[in-house]
């Protein structure tokens, strides 16, 4: 149900720039909006759809707060389907500030995240696919994920979800009718074709639609790399040189890092989740341990370790310790320090890290970085050529609601196989179209719809 309040939040980034947009959504958006604003002549009429100039003041002591552009919309032409006001203001922290608290003041109140795009499928203009590709072409780290972002706002998951939807009705209708007529059941369901039709039309189509997450999966999340070693090792100077800015406090001092710092990377267009951690090494304190352990969490997550020694000092045991935690992952030994004379050779290096590639670079100077990124995008792309990534991809929900969709339609056809009685392979049909209708947002639960939506900035 839609609330019958009118809600109002800054939409654009709060901070100094050219542009700050104050948006209102409900029945009283106008209202509120005509309390403050003058346009410029008095005269000029508040059309819908189109921009007029004026000022905004504070009704109650007239004070002029800014030079404003006001468009008004009308239900149900608009992105909530309900009257909305967009006020295109001067961008400075106070000044949004102020006229956001006399909208409120005014009867309005502070939309909660995501509200605006909760109202607009409440409302019935987007169904729940469409509203989840806003939020990740919002988040979209790269050019893939902002095009897969693209085919959910679009809608065209929500066309294979309808087409598979009336798939399933004809099946269920088949069984139906032979439930109706017992006594003419074989004559009504071919149980081969039947089958085949579950497979083609419907067992088919989820199959490649699971596929098609796992295949995406990296370009929306990212891959995650994670830089580790023993402490002052230059884990944080590579960091910051790879993602060329100062973004880990880097200093002499071993220890500096005691907490994961993660940051994402393009190489070739891919986005990787660099992720620096704190030098494992035996700590009485707790600050530190509780650094390490989850340090240790994310190397069991990394699907790439970036292991980094100092090559200007010979292999210890920390060295040797840490690599013992980590030589089982997919991992690469970094030498660092080029910059400085090699206290190790290539056969202490072959003893102590035995088949594994092995890179030289100086985070210092920047020597051997752009090879360490060469080598990282030819890494994944040698097992994820682009040919192979799916336009449309579901996201982690769309995915594991599929899956239980296919697993009733899995049991639905060994029933037929097994010549089980049309009532019960039925009910299987009807529990795959529940959770088709929960994906697109027809019977989703409540609390589902708040978790959604809590992932939404306040403003869209």
């Amino acid at each position: 149900m839609v609330p019958p309040d009118t809600i109002a939040a800054l939409s654009t980034p709060s901070g100094e720039g050219g542009i700050g947009i104050i948006r209102l959504s409900g029945p009283r958006a106008l209202a509120i909006a005509r309390l403050l604003f003058v346009p410029r002549p008095r005269s000029a009429p508040l059309e819908s759809h189109r921009l007029v100039l004026g000022e905004l003041h504070d009704p109650r002591s007239r004070e002029v707060l800014d030079e404003v552009l006001l468009t008004y919309m009308q239900a149900p032409r608009t992105y909530t389907r309900e009257d909305v006001v967009e006020i295109n203001c001067h961008s400075g922290p106070l000044v949004l500030k102020k006229i956001i608290e006399i909208l409120i003041r005014e009867g309005a109140r502070l939309a909660d995240p995501g509200e605006f795009t909760l109202r607009a499928f409440l409302n019935g203009r987007i169904d729940l696919t469409r509203a989840e590709g806003v939020i990740d072409l919002i988040q979209a780290r790269s050019d893939q994920a902002l095009t897969q972002a693209a085919r959910l706002l679009q809608g065209e998951l929500f066309e294979k979800i309808g087409i598979l939807q009336e798939a399933l009705l004809a099946l269920l209708a088949q069984l139906e009718t032979a439930i109706d007529f017992p006594e003419e059941e074989l004559e009504i369901i071919d149980p081969a074709a039947w089958i085949r039709a579950l497979e083609d039309q419907a067992l088919g189509l989820l199959d490649d639609l699971i596929r098609a997450y796992e295949e995406g999966r990296p370009y929306r999340e990212g891959v995650s790399l994670v830089i580790v070693g023993k402490p002052n090792v230059g884990k944080s100077s590579l960091l910051n040189r790879l993602l060329r800015e100062e973004r880990a406090l880097v200093t002499p001092v071993p220890g500096t890092t005691r907490d994961t710092i993660e940051e994402t990377l393009l190489i070739r267009g891919i986005p990787f989740r660099l992720i620096d951690t704190a030098g494992l090494h035996s700590s009485p304190d707790e600050v530190e341990q509780a650094g390490m352990a989850r340090t240790r969490s994310k190397i069991a997550d990394a699907q790439l370790l970036l292991f980094l020694i100092d090559r200007s000092q010979p292999v210890d045991d920390r060295d040797l310790g840490l690599y013992e935690e980590i030589k089982d992952r997919p991992h690469w030994v970094l030498l660092n320090k080029t910059d400085l004379p090699a206290a190790l050779v290539e056969k202490d290096l072959g003893a102590f890290f035995p088949e594994t590639i092995r890179l030289s670079l100086s985070a210092r100077t920047g020597e051997g970085l752009d090879t360490l990124r060469e080598r990282i995008g030819a890494w994944f792309l040698r097992d994820h050529p682009r040919e192979t990534v799916p336009a449309l991809v579901p996201n982690l929900r769309q995915k594991t609601i599929m899956e239980k969709a296919r697993a009733a339609l899995l049991e639905a056809r060994e029933e037929m196989k097994r010549n089980v009685s049309p009532e019960l392979i039925a009910v299987n049909l009807q529990q795959a179209l529940e959770q088709l209708g929960v994906l697109v947002g027809r019977t989703t639960p409540e609390d589902v719809l708040e978790e959604i939506f809590s992932r939404f900035c306040i403003g869209k």
